[in-house]
């Protein structure tokens, strides 16, 4: 390649025999050789292999324009970058082109004639892949002009040129994008009458500028996206340019919370500190997946609308910062992120969800208590029995013992900032709860988040009364929280069911 990028005229390029080839050409071709090496195409794309990828692929193999069709926060965005990968790594155009003028197949008046007067002479220089990527987010205001051309007053007045000289044409971010790949993200946003303009390049290839004779041969690699609740919303794709183009996928979250943890690990940004000083055990990982999994449950979400993958992305980073803040309040250096720190991951949920008319009448703080609740639940219930149904044949109860600790009229209080010897005392001074935790065949290191999860469940089976008191969790016996009604306890019993 650093031979090839030696080349610097018109004259050295064709004695090199380079033969030039269309965007989508370029596209299948590399895309057959990543296939048969069993190369990585899209790396950090997790939950699409058997489902999305292998549709982008085959609409690429199929030389196709694309419609990426899904709710936010599914990686439609990222899958359209990473096909900039799949071009050659450089091309020659034209030096000076506005166009990105293939040398051997010049579009633009202004390049033809470069290479009318200087032939072989003609210089040339070599665009870079990453420079063949052009985006552009779809709003109600973008114009004809911006996306195709106009008519440029003050270039026709510079050059002496008369308004039907081609040459006073300024072009759009279309043509512009010859020998590209074109991205418009929100397809349903742009008005009706744009989109029309987008008619004749994807289908007969080429576009006209206003009333001028010329016809642009563009040869652009069009990627779209869409969100189908901006169908009804906002806009939609009018039916014509839908059925020019040839391929439309329908991506999807995760389908499983593994894939789901992957995701969230590499996008959030964990400095090395927090990671070295702060340990986040693999349940309270599984619990932040799990949010999002309830809110797309949800009878106060919109589903519709979706929840995003930036919802626990968010909330991992507010997890590790709650447990940072707690750990430097306390002096120490090093800690284990508690359930309780989930405190400070509600405001990560409530803007990543839309809710419904049930869910606006309940409070968005109150759906996010929600939520973490039914997290909980389902996630005790992959380590604990079900409180309320014993197994068959099985006549003790295995939490008789706590449940007489605080039938006694005993309180666990737990502060959201305990330091963490109070917390282990607080926890081991409830009895029967360590025994509990052991019998999860849990690591022993994390024998207390474990413990921790018992309490947070068994109040989501309404085995125990918990309540939020400022900065403290407050677990009790029913018939203890039922004495206390009086106080000013904010009861979330019932709140997470």
């Amino acid at each position: 390649m650093n031979d090839v990028l030696k080349i610097r005229t018109l004259g050295d390029l064709k004695k090199s025999g380079y033969q030039s080839r269309s965007v989508k050409d370029e596209l299948r071709t590399n895309l057959l050789q990543k296939i048969q090496s069993k190369a990585d195409i899209f790396p950090g794309i997790f939950g699409f292999d058997d489902t999305v990828l292998p549709d982008v692929e085959r609409a690429v193999l199929s030389r196709h324009n694309i419609l990426l069709l899904g709710l936010r926060g599914q990686a439609k965005t990222r899958i359209a970058r990473m096909l900039v990968n799949l071009l050659d790594e450089y091309i020659p155009v034209v030096s000076g082109s506005e166009l990105n003028d293939d040398p051997l197949a010049p579009i633009s008046r202004w390049a033809r004639d470069l290479i009318a007067e200087k032939g072989d002479d003609t210089p040339i220089e070599w665009l870079h892949r990453d420079e063949r990527y052009i985006e552009k987010l779809a709003t109600p205001d973008v114009s004809i002009a911006d996306l195709v051309g106009d008519v440029d007053p003050i270039k026709a007045a510079n050059l002496r040129l008369p308004y039907s000289d081609e040459r006073v044409i300024h072009f759009g971010l279309i043509p512009r994008a010859h020998r590209c790949l074109f991205v418009i993200n929100e397809l349903p946003d742009l008005q009706a009458r744009i989109q029309v303009s987008l008619f004749n390049v994807l289908q007969e290839g080429d576009m006209q500028i206003r009333g001028f004779k010329l016809r642009l041969p563009l040869d652009v690699e069009f990627i779209f996206t869409a969100n189908p609740e901006d169908y009804t919303n906002r806009g939609s794709i009018i039916t014509p340019l839908k059925d020019r183009i040839e391929s439309q996928i329908t991506t999807h979250y995760p389908t499983d919370i593994e894939i789901g943890r992957k995701i969230t690990e590499q996008e959030a940004r964990i400095s090395p500190e927090q990671r070295n000083n702060i340990k986040v055990p693999d349940v309270l990982k599984d619990l932040i997946e799990e949010i999002a999994f309830a809110a797309r449950d949800s009878e106060f979400v919109d589903k519709k609308s979706g929840v995003s993958a930036r919802l626990t992305i968010a909330a991992y980073e507010n997890l590790y910062s709650a447990a940072e803040r707690r750990m430097l309040r306390n002096g120490e250096k090093q800690t284990t992120a508690r359930i309780t720190d989930f405190w400070g991951v509600v405001p990560a949920i409530t803007g990543k969800v839309e809710m419904v008319y049930e869910g606006e009448q309940e409070g968005p703080h109150t759906v996010a208590l929600h939520l973490i609740g039914q997290a909980v639940k389902k996630v005790f219930l992959q380590y604990f029995p079900n409180p309320n149904k014993l197994k068959k044949g099985q006549e003790r109860d295995p939490y008789g013992v706590l449940k007489a600790w605080f039938s006694a009229g005993n309180v666990v209080d737990l502060m959201t900032e305990l330091e963490a010897k109070k917390f282990t005392q607080i926890l081991e001074g409830v009895a029967g709860l360590k025994k509990l935790g052991e019998e999860s065949k849990t690591p022993s290191a994390e024998l207390q988040t474990y413990m921790e999860l018992v309490l947070h469940g068994l109040s989501e089976f309404d085995v125990l009364s918990k309540s939020f008191v400022q900065t403290r969790w407050v677990f009790k016996d029913h018939l203890t929280g039922a004495m206390d009604a009086d106080d000013d306890d904010t009861d979330l019993r019932g709140l997470f069911n």
